[in-house]
């Protein structure tokens, strides 16, 4: 990735994650100060390049300007505690410090955790949160607007498919998640939020978890939809890829699709997510189709692979992550999610 481009996705993260608008008048935001959003995102351009003590260096002095808001400050806690946390693992309670400054300014003053953050740093962040009570803040989700929850696929395959499959149900549910990210009037639970709150209340140990302790979780994320999946193979050329939406306020199912055919998992999930969103009586227009079509995957190759770099991103060994991320994006160079992994966890793989 070159300078230009990663410094251009630096900024968008920066942009997204404290929520400048462009005008007060506009946005009922402010504007962030003049050059904030440009020097946090040069600090993360420097973190891409393994200048973790430069890149420290440059968000904090960011501290010495008088005309700083609360978002300001938390975003540059945010980007000194993801530079702090690469340097290594003698550095990880410092970096945790940090989390600590942003959840006493207020755990709710931006939107976090974002992508950019890895999978340590993110769990201590919910943690802080539920310590809080701030798991969910308050007014997050405007009106009008539904959340949705989606759990991990159940493997009911039998023989070596339940196997050999362990690691697809954890990236059928990315896939999911990313694309209903892509609807406007959906707001996605993070998945790993979901897996944070079933292992803190212990339910999530190694069997599967019922569908009422699931909506359970639901309900303590503010979610009013749950998607749970299912995936069945028997044979080599015969699969089933069940989804149902779950209504959390009632336990009812109140919409369920479902696949059969060769064992196409990541071709289900693009058809199934379409022809749920209709059930559920969300439009997709043309420009969302797009979006929904230009991601993921069409190699299955590519995707389990993916799936496999999740499963060690959860396991905080990046190394292995960036590897799979990596595989996977040498399989399809038009894989998008397994790029932006890469880029995530590439410094933590190489620093």
């Amino acid at each position: 990735m070159t300078l230009r481009t990663r410094g251009a996705m630096a900024a968008a993260v920066i942009g997204l994650i404290i929520g400048w608008g462009p005008a007060p008048n506009a946005s009922g935001q402010t504007p962030s100060p003049s050059g904030v959003a440009e020097q946090l995102s040069q600090a993360i351009t420097l973190y891409s390049d393994l200048e973790f003590d430069k890149g420290i260096e440059l968000a904090q002095s960011l501290f010495k300007r008088p005309d700083l808001s609360q978002k300001d400050s938390v975003a540059i806690y945010a980007v000194t505690s993801m530079l702090t946390y690469g340097k290594g693992e003698q550095y990880i309670t410092k970096s945790y410090d940090y989390l600590e400054k942003m959840a006493a300014l207020g755990p709710c003053a931006i939107h976090l955790p974002y992508e950019f953050w890895p999978q340590q740093l993110r769990d201590r962040w919910f943690k802080l949160m539920q310590v809080k009570n701030s798991l969910t803040c308050p007014e997050e989700t405007p009106g009008g607007v539904k959340t949705i929850a989606i759990m991990e696929f159940d493997n009911y395959s039998v023989g070596k498919y339940q196997q050999e499959l362990g690691f697809v149900t954890k990236g059928l549910a990315d896939f999911f998640e990313n694309d209903f990210a892509k609807i406007s009037g959906l707001k996605v639970v993070e998945r790993d939020k979901i897996d944070f709150v079933l292992k803190e209340i212990e339910m999530s140990q190694a069997g599967k978890v019922e569908a009422s302790t699931a909506v359970r979780v639901g309900k303590l994320l503010g979610a009013q939809i749950m998607i749970f999946g299912s995936l069945t193979q028997l044979d080599d050329k015969n699969a089933k890829m069940l989804v149902k939406a779950v209504k959390v306020e009632t336990s009812e199912i109140i919409a369920s699709v479902e696949k059969e055919g060769k064992p196409d998992y990541f071709g289900m999930q693009k058809a199934l997510v379409a022809e749920l969103a209709e059930k559920l009586d969300i439009v997709l227009d043309k420009k969302t189709k797009a979006l929904l079509d230009e991601s993921g995957t069409e190699s299955a190759d590519a995707a389990g692979l993916y799936s496999k770099g999740l499963y060690y991103m959860d396991q905080y060994d990046y190394k292995k992550a960036y590897e799979y991320f990596k595989l996977a994006y040498e399989k399809d160079n038009t894989f998008a999610e397994a790029k932006r992994k890469m880029d995530i966890y590439r410094p933590l793989a190489t620093s």
